[in-house]
């Protein structure tokens, strides 16, 4: 029985779904029909999971079954269902406002077998939503889930398009946020204008820990400044670095600065950088 990585739902979950179909192969961007925990859904598959693939996944995912390949009757009752939650959506709006709750609505998402409909909301704090369930579930028919989330997960649901110009990262792979700090976008020399380094969510760009642990390694072969190296014969102090080609600013006593590379000096007191408060601030 074959296994395969399967993207599904509209927070973009990923999960190993079982395929006991063994003549027909399955394909990277295939739809399908599937069976998660959630009831029967939508899903697209990624690749097979082999031990090499396995390696790479978290040690716990969500399991499933794949019940069909997508038919066009299937294809065309989904797309109904994804036409209805803009109607559902105005419902939700209109019961969250006549019961005056404080909580902002983000969206919502129709299980395609119509186990339940899931609301996903922001809010500063708790928020008793035992009365809102009761109202839908009746207008409904179904069972409601009501999700609560962050502004990360809001820009997953919503956000289209980043200043790169590509889709975002967060809807389109990324499964789990990661932790982003200050420290990432000063050590990149990235611009620190809020409006610059800020996401679509309002928080610190994801992109920013990509290259981190390169720079952070490459960082780890530097003298940091206010150490002492020898440059042909003459002793300077280190005042500035570019990390990614090894090469260091130095300053002698005649305060002239040159920007010398790492195999050309002889370290001959290592300081310790100061670390800045603002340095550990995660989004």
């Amino acid at each position: 029985m074959a296994e395969y990585l399967v993207r599904y739902g509209t927070m973009r979950f990923q999960g190993i779904f079982t395929w006991s179909n063994a003549k027909q192969e399955l394909f990277r961007g295939d739809y399908l029909v599937v069976r998660t925990d959630r009831g029967m859904e939508i899903g697209q598959t990624l690749c097979e999971v082999t031990e090499k693939v396995r390696e790479h996944l978290a040690r716990e995912m969500p399991h499933g079954t794949i019940i069909r390949l997508m038919t066009a009757e299937d294809a065309n009752e989904f797309n109904k269902i994804h036409q209805n939650e803009t109607q559902e959506f105005q419902v939700c709006l209109s019961c969250i406002a006549r019961l005056g709750l404080q909580m902002h609505l983000v969206d919502v998402e129709h299980i395609f077998g119509g186990e339940r409909i899931v609301v996903y909301y922001l809010a500063e704090g708790r928020v008793d939503f035992r009365e809102l369930v009761k109202v839908l579930a009746t207008e409904f028919q179904t069972r409601i889930e009501m999700r609560q989330i962050g502004v990360r997960d809001e820009a997953k649901l919503l956000a289209d398009y980043g200043d790169c110009g590509k889709e975002v990262c967060c809807n389109t792979y990324l499964t789990v946020m990661p932790p982003v700090s200050m420290r990432m976008a000063k050590l990149q020399k990235a611009t620190l204008d809020p409006s610059k380094i800020s996401g679509r969510c309002g928080r610190l760009k994801c992109c920013l820990r990509y290259e981190y642990p390169v720079y952070e390694e490459f960082l780890a072969n530097l003298p940091p400044v206010g150490s002492k190296v020898r440059h042909e014969g003459v002793v300077s102090r280190v005042v500035g670095m570019e990390i990614l080609s090894q090469q260091l600013y130095i300053e002698g006593d005649d305060h002239v600065r040159k920007l010398v590379k790492l195999s050309e000096v002889e370290v001959l007191e290592r300081r310790h950088s100061p670390k800045s408060h603002d340095d550990d601030l995660t989004e």
